[in-house]
């Protein structure tokens, strides 16, 4: 399965990107993030480096473990993400629009492996797309706030 969403943010591309690669950012839009532990040596957030995440999905807690693909700040980050039967590849592009606001490509491309999951994606498609859409309109809100608050700071 795979689709693209994509939508505007009401601040500089170059404050974005510094606060969606912070990892220390991610409870601000993922509010069923329970745990982030990088899993991997060196550098977080570069090629290679891998972190476990443990979300929470109503009563029950799954992990996933992302593993950096792409790390070309500020114009693109990518990551696969991967949980018990599904495996999920995600793109995100930043780019500085003419009047100063950033403009986020997100393209998405899962594979399922397991029955359940299959049955998901092919019965609601849509579930995973709105999900996701959740997410970027949280962390929309998060950056604009941000912005806000630093302009009004002396």
């Amino acid at each position: 399965m795979h689709y693209q969403l994509e939508l505007e943010i009401n601040a500089p591309r170059e404050r974005v990107v510094e606060l969606f690669l912070d990892p220390d950012n991610l409870q601000h839009w993922q509010p069923d993030l329970v745990s982030f532990e990088q899993i991997s040596s060196g550098a977080p957030r570069e090629v290679g480096a891998k972190s476990k995440q443990v979300h929470r999905m109503g009563k029950r807690e799954f992990e996933m473990i992302e593993t950096i693909t792409v790390h070309r700040p500020p114009e693109e980050f990518a990551a696969t993400y991967e949980a018990e039967g599904v495996w999920n590849l995600v793109s995100n592009r930043l780019t500085e629009t003419t009047h100063g606001t950033t403009r986020w490509v997100l393209n998405s491309h899962c594979k399922f492996s397991s029955l359940v999951m299959k049955l998901m994606a092919l019965l609601s498609p849509g579930m995973f797309k709105k999900k996701t859409m959740t997410f970027m309109q949280r962390f929309k809100e998060f950056a604009e706030k941000s912005v806000r608050a630093g302009e009004s700071m002396p």
